[in-house]
């Protein structure tokens, strides 16, 4: 049964909601928020996360999108309790809410990789975060070197969190279905980071720069930053392709390169 009440799900924002009850109960026992804990939820939609997290603390975060959404927010029973940003989460300064931020949410689809990466750009000021994603998206997220979803995601985000797979999520667990399968994970921030690199921006650069090609082995794919008798002198054999090297690698790399520039 549609719990819509009438609103028609929007294409453009990627909207699917979650009616599961079984799922959402699941969802709130892995977050299990304390009263005093700062959370936000990104994408609340119908509030069929919003409505038990919001009675289990004094203060919720949301950040919404789309206007007619936010507006029904704004006359639930549990309103008070709401702090709703109206805006593109992918605008919006997640720093600005303060340190021990609890991040969940159904993220849309259509934009979860760039707001992971907004996410791991501020994981100092993280909590934890536990999400819905595509279930592809979660293997990607999880991949160990060498299997063949391991890619420029998977490095990113091992970088600053450990992350585990809670709970696959079937079409049906939504209004209206989606076309792929879901999954709901945890990442846990770092502390501290197994490996730093000395400057993120670079090692940011490298990584992206590795898998942009990923058929290609690192002395092509990396031609130009850093040479091949540099990364065999690192213990890296520049005839390997970059969905087998482990983060630490990568560091390694992009220590060098930003020593060079220096």
């Amino acid at each position: 049964m549609s719990l819509r009440g009438g609103h028609i799900p929007r294409k453009r924002f990627g909207q699917n909601f979650l009616n599961d009850a079984g799922v959402i109960a699941d969802i709130v026992r892995a977050v299990a928020p304390a009263p005093t804990d700062r959370l936000l939820e990104i994408g609340p939609g119908l509030g069929a996360l919003t409505a038990p997290l919001a009675a289990m603390v004094t203060a919720l975060h949301v950040v919404e999108l789309d206007r007619d959404l936010a507006q029904r927010l704004r006359e639930v029973p549990y309103a008070r309790t709401l702090r709703i940003h109206e805006a593109d989460v992918l605008t919006v300064d997640l720093a600005a809410f303060g340190p021990a931020l609890r991040v969940v949410g159904n993220l849309p689809y259509n934009i979860s990789s760039s707001v992971l990466f907004r996410l791991a750009a501020c994981a100092d000021a993280l909590q934890d975060i536990h999400v819905m994603l595509q279930r592809e998206v979660v293997d990607r997220m999880t991949a160990d070197p060498g299997d063949s979803e391991y890619s420029r995601l998977s490095v990113m985000l091992q970088y600053h969190f450990a992350m585990e797979k809670l709970l696959d999520v079937p079409p049906e667990s939504f209004d209206p279905p989606p076309r792929v399968h879901s999954a709901v994970v945890r990442l846990l921030p770092l502390r501290p980071l197994p490996v730093r690199a000395c400057d993120e921006a670079v090692f940011a650069r490298v990584v992206a720069q590795a898998f942009g090609q990923r058929r290609k082995t690192l002395r092509n794919s990396l031609a130009g930053t850093i040479t091949a008798e540099a990364l065999s002198g690192l213990g890296i054999d520049p005839g390997a392709r970059a969905q087998t090297l482990p983060v630490a690698a990568f560091v390694r790399i992009a220590d060098a390169v930003a020593g060079v520039a220096a």
